[in-house]
């Protein structure tokens, strides 16, 4: 703000300007300071160059923002991360499911069910390195054990019942190239979503983002570094995904090379 005097219009101006170009982009809540990072206005204290200006200093907001609700605590999910199982006199009918909770809360006692293979069963017990829990929550990595021999897998998800996310193969998306040699449509890739893997495919380049006029270019010809698009993508098994705006864990993947095994983009998906 020291480069235009601390004027107020200016502060105002910009305020608009960039209302205006995030209004399409779905964010929610956006924070305002006026700043001199050369002289330190508004950074730890209230400037007194700007007493037009009556919300928090930078530290201010940084110091009590609040952003838990950027964990989803509703939809419950624990993506299998590996099966435990022992092997020893002690532990010889052991059958644990290590991971991280991805989303919601899983208590002792909860019902359950598996995908994808849709058998339902209890928490008998949730294992940490600090002994027994009786709750997981995110970020919790943690070993669960049901109340029935279930086989199940890496990849697949311990979900509640009354919150199921969907069983997709084909879907939306919105992802950034990363990878310096450019894109083509029908390539084959790897998809990691989640603790799961499966091989996908881009099916359609729907449009690209103009980042600075948020303009659509219609089927682009190409997809290069850095460009943000939407596209259509096919996998060869269902993945069990929500959208990105529901759940950022279970709503976000990313693709990689099947040769060099190189991560060539990172998406988020659609409604």
């Amino acid at each position: 703000m020291d480069l235009v005097d601390y004027d107020q219009k200016a502060y105002d101006d910009l305020v608009a300007d960039f209302e205006k170009f995030s209004s399409e982009l779905n964010v929610k809540d956006i924070r305002y300071i006026p700043i001199s990072a050369l002289l330190g206005d508004n950074v730890v204290d209230k400037s007194e160059n700007m007493p037009w200006y009556d919300g928090r200093t930078l530290l201010s907001t940084l110091e009590n923002i609040h952003i838990a609700s950027d964990e989803n605590m509703e939809d419950a999910r624990f993506p299998i991360q590996t099966v435990i199982r022992p092997h020893s006199k002690e532990y010889h009918d052991f059958r644990g499911y290590a991971g991280k909770v991805a989303s919601g809360v899983f208590k002792k006692g909860d019902k359950v069910k598996l995908l994808p293979s849709t058998f339902e069963s209890v928490i008998s017990g949730i294992h940490s390195l600090d002994g027994e829990l009786e709750e997981a929550f995110p970020p919790m990595s943690v070993c669960l054990t049901l109340e029935d021999d279930l086989d199940l897998s890496r990849g697949d998800m311990i979900v509640k019942l009354d919150s199921e996310p969907d069983a997709q193969q084909e879907f939306e998306a919105m992802i950034c190239w990363l990878n310096q040699n450019t894109a083509a449509t029908r390539a084959k890739y790897y998809l990691k979503h989640t603790s799961n893997e499966v091989r996908a495919m881009i099916k359609e380049s729907v449009y690209k983002l103009n980042i600075n006029t948020m303009e659509r270019e219609e089927q682009p010809a190409d997809i290069k570094m850095n460009d943000i698009l939407r596209v259509k993508i096919k996998t060869t098994k269902p993945i069990l995904a929500d959208a990105y705006r529901d759940n950022r864990t279970s709503g976000s993947f990313i693709l990689i090379d099947e040769t060099t095994h190189e991560t060539v983009a990172a998406g988020m998906i659609l409604d």
